[in-house]
């Protein structure tokens, strides 16, 4: 699968780490940035383009990462079809159920609230689990769309 990845300073050493990752389980990955830990760069310039890949080409996922992991998916979520569910430790049934009923199709991850280790437990699961594709789903993942392009 083709997954485009992006941070700031905040998520840097997270992100590099998950590149290695998911070279290793054979995915084709696209770093958008930053390329290296400045603290004063701004994360919407890099969770944009990875959101701005993931809205044009459907059959691609992205993984964005900072601080919190807040600000990442608010940033995210403002693409149209760009589904952003955020995960900052905790219990991994909110991943699961961000693939099975929101097709996330962006992963924000909160690296000042995770190890190394559960991130990568995330995304694999993340990227494991199908959208369950029920009726209910599918309604309100286009209910959302509509409220974003401010179609009735």
């Amino acid at each position: 699968m083709k997954i485009f990845i992006g941070g700031d300073h905040a998520g840097f050493a997270l992100k590099t780490a998950l590149i290695s990752f998911l070279k290793e389980l054979h995915h084709e990955v696209v770093d958008k940035g930053d390329f290296a830990p400045v603290p004063q760069d701004d994360y919407p310039k890099y969770i944009g383009a990875v959101a701005e890949e993931v809205s044009k080409n459907p059959n691609t996922r992205g993984i964005v990462i900072g601080g919190s992991g807040e600000g990442e998916a608010i940033a995210a979520n403002k693409f149209p079809r760009v589904r952003a569910a955020e995960y900052y430790g905790g219990a991994l049934d909110i991943i699961r159920l961000s693939r099975e009923h929101n097709d996330a199709n962006v992963l924000s991850l909160g690296a000042r609230f995770i190890k190394e280790a559960e991130a990568k437990e995330a995304v694999k699961l993340w990227l494991a689990t199908p959208f369950s594709g029920e009726e209910r789903h599918r309604r309100r993942i286009e209910e959302i769309e509509r409220l974003k392009t401010n179609r009735p």
